[in-house]
């Protein structure tokens, strides 16, 4: 062993499994957050078989440094835990992310349109022009959303299919013509409005449910196989260019097990998936979920990791956020609050009753404590006929949950997911049931508590899947326009919000033992950030990104003077994609 590292060991500065390590690589000269403890900082840390081996200052680190260790000096930035999403759709947003023009952190409506319109120039004939979700009018310096005019105006002879959120969709008229809608299409949970004449506009209205947007969007072209690999791969790098490091996949609809997870299981066994994903299972078919999960339970083998790929960290599958289609009440706050119907009871008694039996943590979607009300009662029934006894199992998003039902949650053992939906809707909810003194979701209520609560976005289809807004909306409380709808009380520190979005995240997966601080045994997972997050402009956070982010102690994104130390991607497929010529979330 080296003469100094033995004198570290023997000064109890080092531990005895670090000084005999042989790092693999070492940052140097950083402001290190390891987030064990608020305030917490050091200068440099090595790392050792993807795992964290020691942190410290230069002089004690670089003593652990041989002959093939690589060392990268950070030139003083500020090095953060990688980011992990506690409530995503990654999987299903790989699928399609090269073929759909993200207007995600984008300033003006102006530009938006001027880049539908050039993708549209460039998309070939046969194929959609599609802005699927991560934006709102808000972002705009217009504060207001596209025309249909506009629309049209801007692509004649392509079909458009615009998401607004789960309220509202666009359609052009070319794409009106192509999915042969008239007068006399009708849905469930929604309507395609009429003009004068009694000829479709275009325009798709969520009723209060968003099946309509999801039926259309299930209609228009997919990406092939290939292009679906070639897709992914290019998500998780913009993940990845983002700080993210790890994601827990929470299902999604036109996500069916496990025909849609066969991309993503491919690239974990060849070693190419950059981001660690943790999944549910989301069923898929209303009136079919208990034949699903049982099916599930009977073929999905616990526990398996398939390269990063996990079913979860727990020792075995997960279920939701879809347990039964008749206890989803979606975030429409274009719309009245949606009554859950009284069959709801039954159905999901059933299906929470088989997931407890078999020990599969689950997790539910609930916006409203209304509806939280009525999940918790049949959680609590369940529990009292078979016990949890300590499977974890999650609300989701939980906006409107009142105190006496965060009590309940606590006692049954359940954790929370919250995600910066409101920073996307904060001014449609007010604008609807009037200006809110209680905090929504009430974070820091489930904080004093002690409930497990997890960051996220919920992209990428009403939110963005850029983590950063998230982390500006948990400190400052504001929406995307610029609405503060907390408390001052209410906002969290830099250190709380950053701590949500690692630490909190992992207990959703299970793995809060193996990731979310920068110490000793945890993987070796995080981002290098170009500015001081501590310490920079509060309204500059929702546009950072990373210089260098590493995942399991390889490095998986890098810019600027850290560049090269990437692995090279392919090159983008299909080459008309937006993701060639725009890239993903635009902060720039």
């Amino acid at each position: 062993m080296h003469k100094l590292s033995l004198a570290l060991l023997a000064a109890g500065i080092v531990t005895a499994s670090a000084a005999h390590a042989q790092a693999d690589l070492i940052l140097t000269n950083g402001k290190i957050a390891t987030m064990a403890r608020d305030g917490e900082f050091v200068e440099a840390l090595a790392i050792k078989d993807g795992k964290i081996a020691a942190t410290g200052t230069n002089a004690t680190i670089l003593a652990l440094k041989q002959d093939a260790t690589k060392v990268v000096d950070v030139g003083g930035r500020t090095v953060i835990p990688g980011l992990n999403d506690s409530h995503t759709h990654v999987i299903r947003a790989g699928l399609n992310y090269n073929m759909e023009l993200r207007w995600d952190g984008v300033r003006t409506l102006r530009r938006a349109m001027e880049m539908l319109k050039e993708q549209a120039a460039r998309t070939p004939d046969g194929e959609w022009v599609k802005v699927v979700g991560g934006w709102t009018e808000h972002q705009f310096e217009e504060k207001r959303l596209p025309t249909l005019a506009e629309i049209n105006a801007a692509v004649p002879n392509k079909p458009v299919f615009i998401l607004y959120l789960y309220g509202l969709g666009f359609l052009n008229r070319k794409g009106v013509e192509t999915l042969g809608y008239t007068k006399d299409t009708k849905y469930l949970d929604g309507e395609l409005q009429l003009d004068k004449a009694g000829q479709p506009t275009g325009l798709l209205v969520a009723k209060p449910n968003a099946m309509i947007l999801y039926a259309t969007l299930g209609k228009t072209n997919k990406l092939g196989r290939a292009d679906q690999v070639n897709s992914t791969m290019h998500f998780y790098r913009d993940l990845n260019r983002l700080g993210m490091t790890s994601a827990v996949d929470a299902g999604g609809g036109g996500q069916a097990y496990p025909d849609d997870y066969g991309v993503t299981i491919e690239l974990a066994k060849q070693g190419k998936l950059t981001v660690r994903t943790a999944y549910y299972l989301f069923a898929q078919k209303a009136g079919k979920e208990l034949e699903d999960y049982t099916r599930w339970i009977a073929q999905v083998t616990p526990n398996k990791n398939d390269h990063m790929f996990y079913a979860n960290g727990f020792a075995a599958e997960g279920a939701g956020e879809n347990l039964v289609s008749s206890a989803a009440d979606f975030e429409n706050f274009l719309e009245p609050r949606p009554e859950l119907p009284h069959a709801m009871e039954d159905e999901l008694e059933r299906v929470v009753t088989l997931l407890v039996k078999n020990r599969w943590p689950f997790r539910i979607h609930a916006t409203y404590g209304e509806s939280i009300e009525r999940d918790l009662a049949v959680i609590e029934k369940v529990h009292r006929a078979t016990p949890l006894n300590g499977l974890r199992w999650i609300v989701d998003h939980a906006e409107t949950v009142n105190d006496d039902q965060l009590m309940r949650i606590k006692a049954l053992g359940g954790g929370i997911a919250v995600q910066n939906r409101m920073y996307f809707q904060g001014e449609a909810y007010w604008k609807r049931y009037g200006a809110q003194t209680r905090q929504m979701p009430p974070i820091r209520k489930m904080l004093e508590l002690g409930i497990p609560v997890g960051l996220g976005t919920d992209g990428t289809r009403v939110s963005s899947y850029g983590p950063w807004p998230s982390i500006y909306w948990a400190v400052t409380g504001k929406t995307a326009g610029g609405l503060a709808t907390w408390q001052p009380k209410d906002v969290l520190s830099r250190h709380e919000a950053l701590k949500l979005m690692t630490q909190g995240s992992a207990w959703m997966s299970g793995e809060d033992a193996d990731k979310g601080r920068l110490v000793a045994g945890q993987y070796a997972d995080l981002a290098v950030l170009p500015r001081d997050y501590f310490t920079m402009d509060v309204a500059q956070i929702k546009d950072l990104e990373s210089v260098l982010t590493i995942v399991g102690g390889e490095v998986v994104y890098g810019a600027g003077p850290f560049a090269p130390l990437a692995p090279a991607l392919p090159g983008v497929s299909p080459d008309w994609s937006p993701v060639r010529h725009y890239g993903g979330y635009q902060n720039r």
